[in-house]
């Protein structure tokens, strides 16, 4: 098979081909048909490489989920000639000699798929250096990036890709990956040893055949036993990305979680980000908000609680912090719920941005001079302990907004004093 050129030279033979090549190299799926996993994709990738028109793609997805291994079934498919950049090694000056290469290799009556590993990794400035080759033609990008492109490629040229969403191989995927690895290697594996790495993995395929390998390596001999490939795979690695996008859909699921009264996926979540390795001043904050956003006047105390946990793990730190941090989130979830403060706050907000700055009613401003009191500040003022039960009906709106409600009582709140919840 020939080669294909390069940014950098000749470049070496298909993975399937290296006999010295990691194993990962080795299977790596060459077209549609070898392909494994990512059902809700390929039928469309397939047709689009069947027309003959490829367009610029970005692939979006965890790591091992395929993203390298589709951008070169999409490039041999399409007989464009394949080159791969990583953005965390790539710069401008690698870009301006892979265009030069590829409006080259177009006179020619070929194609560039220019392939962007780690493609969050360019710089608004590297991005913008891809953009006009993209737009004339000159090269077809692919993108891989395991964060959400919406915030990490710049807009124009996300306007001029698809974008393709992969997911993490489900276990019977990855177990189809495993065993074509054992295969290339000639080697068996326990049942309870195959259980173990599939659960190990998390669905990263690289992960998965990385592990084989090694296992295979540590027993010379025999079936791989799961002593083996827990010798392997070490410490199974949670796919968390304390900037990325794992980072706001755990925490979103823990917020939706506590809202939704569910302890159980309530102190799930909570050790997924904890075992990760996030800050757990982070998660305290997120528990805080909850206890005023969602539990509100529904249950009063479900602040001090909150606060409480806050101020105890940071006393305490990892890993006893998880104890407060665990009793807040229990809390919070088995609480009664009320978003009475946040929608008042949000009413109080709409009526500023519709009625402006409106003056404070004369009763209620202080009288700190001569001339203010001549002027009327403070006339007329109530004072509410003068009065039966320290409350008076008095005006406290600006005139134009009197009788405006702005806090609406949930049924569920409950007064100052914990006393039985309010009418609604």
């Amino acid at each position: 098979m020939a080669d294909q050129p390069s940014l950098f030279g000749d470049q070496p033979e298909e993975p399937g081909y290296q006999a010295d090549a990691p194993l990962a190299s080795r299977v790596r799926p060459r077209d549609f048909e070898e392909l494994v996993g990512q059902r809700s994709v390929v039928g469309v990738l397939q047709g689009l490489a069947a027309s003959g028109r490829l367009p610029s793609l970005v692939l979006w997805g965890p790591p091992g989920s395929g993203k390298t291994t589709l951008a070169g079934i999409l490039a041999r498919a399409t007989g464009a000639r394949f080159v791969s950049l990583s953005a965390v090694t790539a710069g401008v000056a690698d870009l301006r000699k892979v265009i030069a290469e590829a409006r080259q290799h177009r006179r020619g009556g070929g194609r560039t798929v220019l392939f962007i590993d780690e493609l969050h990794r360019f710089n608004k400035a590297q991005q913008d250096a891809v953009l006009p080759h993209v737009e004339d033609g000159t090269v077809t990008l692919i993108g891989a990036t395991t964060e959400n492109p919406s915030f990490e490629v710049i807009a124009p040229l996300l306007s001029r890709s698809r974008v393709f969403r992969l997911e993490a191989l489900p276990p019977e995927d990855l177990a189809t990956v495993v065993r074509r690895g054992l295969a290339e290697l000639g080697r068996q594996l326990d049942p309870d040893a195959l259980e173990g790495l599939l659960n190990g993995a998390r669905g990263d395929a690289r992960v998965a055949l990385n592990a084989v390998e090694t296992a295979a390596a540590l027993q010379a001999e025999g079936s791989i036993s799961l002593e083996s490939v827990q010798g392997a795979l070490q410490q199974s690695h949670l796919l968390y990305d304390r900037a990325g996008d794992q980072h706001y859909d755990i925490v979103s699921a823990l917020i939706k979680s506590v809202r939704g009264s569910d302890a159980d996926a309530a102190v799930y979540w909570l050790a997924r980000m904890l075992e990760a390795g996030e800050d757990p001043m982070f998660v305290a904050r997120r528990l805080v908000i909850l206890a005023s956003e969602d539990v509100g006047l529904a249950d009063p105390m479900a602040l001090p609680v909150a606060v409480a946990a806050q101020q105890a793990a940071h006393f305490v730190g990892l890993p006893e912090a998880l104890f407060p941090l665990t009793e807040a989130a229990i809390y919070l979830a088995r609480a009664p719920k009320s978003n009475s403060a946040k929608t008042a706050y949000g009413n109080a907000r709409a009526v500023i941005a519709e009625t402006g700055n409106l003056p404070v009613p004369l009763h209620l401003r202080n009288a700190v001079t001569g001339l203010m009191k001549g002027m009327g500040y403070g006339r007329g003022y109530k004072y509410a302990h003068d009065y039966e039960g320290g409350t008076v009906d008095q005006q406290h709106l600006p005139d134009e907004i009197k009788d405006r409600r702005i806090y609406e009582p949930g049924e569920r709140d409950r007064p100052a004093g914990g006393g039985p919840a309010e009418p609604g």
